[in-house]
């Protein structure tokens, strides 16, 4: 989303997840959170595991960073003709094949960019040439098939996908009627995530309901649903995971400094249909990303994970939080700030990215 151009510089207090696949009734120890050098200083944005020794990262000026060791060592690099861009989203599919994705100041800066050569070259795959479309956030089901969401344009979301990996086609008639002034918050490329072979949930806010969008067919058909996650032109539903086809949390807020005491998360179990405010976890502002502690499972992506009912979320003006029971309860942790994503290979193999090049790895 637009207003998020103007928020590279605000800390955010990053939050984090659960010890073990037991689903225990009390907490027995906090995560470790282990430090690693990134070998750069860009603000980081979004991060994706392709398992524990393979993640990809990436940020600010064009900005990527990998490793193949489980973070004992970082490789950075800048995509040639990207310098000027953001890069809000990252796929990893291997240590070899990444997918990144850019917002900038003109409608062309919107791209999508792919190597396979573990970010030798990148080839542009996608650039836009609509006027007042903002790409946030976009997700995948397998390597060659996934979706990107953009703000709404005219009371159309002009989203695209790909069926191959490498041409995207626009789904804009897919796609339901947006509310007015309707659009996504591209925080930490958590805006839309999938599940299975052909589940897909989005987060909007920006108009006077914050919205699911949900398609079971792999973008064919959508539905939209409300959340009781505030929503105005600064605010709505941020970031949403789902940890099966049934059950998902969604949390959001309000950038508006004056209005920080509506972080919230809410919970669904039929699929995103309806939704339910679980307890206010103890941050302010807006959440910006939100993530279960899954274990990924070969190379699959979404097509096969284990998750946990433990999440993890991020917030922009304070505090960080972790749940083990999807929201019953939650815990802070303290001495973490600065964190824009946070996302899971495994229990013990997480990584959270943020301001000034930084990345610690979480281990529970």
């Amino acid at each position: 989303m637009r207003i998020l151009r103007n928020l590279l510089d605000v800390l955010l207090i990053t939050v984090f997840a659960s010890l073990s696949f037991a689903q225990e009734s009390s907490v027995t120890h906090f995560p470790k959170l282990t430090p690693q050098n990134s070998g750069t200083s860009e603000l980081l944005i979004a991060v994706s595991p392709v398992n524990a020794r393979v993640v990809w990262a990436a940020g600010t000026h064009g900005t990527f960073v990998l490793t193949t060791d489980g973070g004992k060592t970082w490789k950075s690099g800048v995509v040639k003709g990207a310098k000027g861009l953001q890069f809000r989203d990252v796929q990893g599919v291997s240590d070899k094949v990444a997918y990144l994705q850019s917002i900038g100041n003109f409608p062309s800066d919107f791209r999508i960019y792919k190597t396979v050569d573990g970010g030798a070259t990148w080839t542009m795959e996608f650039k836009n040439q609509l006027a007042g479309a903002f790409y946030d956030c976009f997700a995948f089901w397998g390597p060659e098939r996934g979706i990107s969401h953009s703000d709404s344009v005219n009371g159309v979301f002009p989203d695209i996908r790909t069926t191959d990996g490498t041409t995207w086609q626009s789904i804009s008639g897919n796609m339901p009627p947006a509310l007015p002034g309707e659009a996504s918050f591209s925080s930490s490329g958590t805006c839309i995530t999938t599940q299975g072979t052909d589940n897909a949930w989005i987060a909007t806010g920006g108009s006077t309901i914050a919205r699911i969008l949900a398609t079971t067919d792999g973008g064919d058909t959508w539905a939209a649903y409300s959340t009781p996650i505030v929503s105005s032109p600064s605010a709505g539903a941020f970031t949403v995971d789902f940890r099966d086809a049934s059950t998902g949390l969604v949390g959001g807020g309000d950038l508006d400094p004056s209005d920080p005491d509506n972080a919230r998360t809410a919970i669904s179990n039929d699929g995103g249909k309806t939704w339910t405010l679980t307890n206010a976890p103890p941050v302010t502002g807006a959440i910006f990303g939100l993530s279960y502690v899954r274990k990924l499972v070969g190379n699959c992506l979404a097509l096969c994970q284990d998750t946990t009912r433990y999440a993890v979320i991020t917030a922009d003006t304070g505090g960080a939080a972790w749940t083990p029971d999807e929201g019953t309860t939650w815990y802070v942790l303290p001495g973490i700030t600065g964190g824009w994503a946070v996302a899971f290979a495994s229990p013990n193999d997480g990584w959270l990215v943020g301001t000034g090049g930084q990345i610690t790895k979480i281990s529970f």
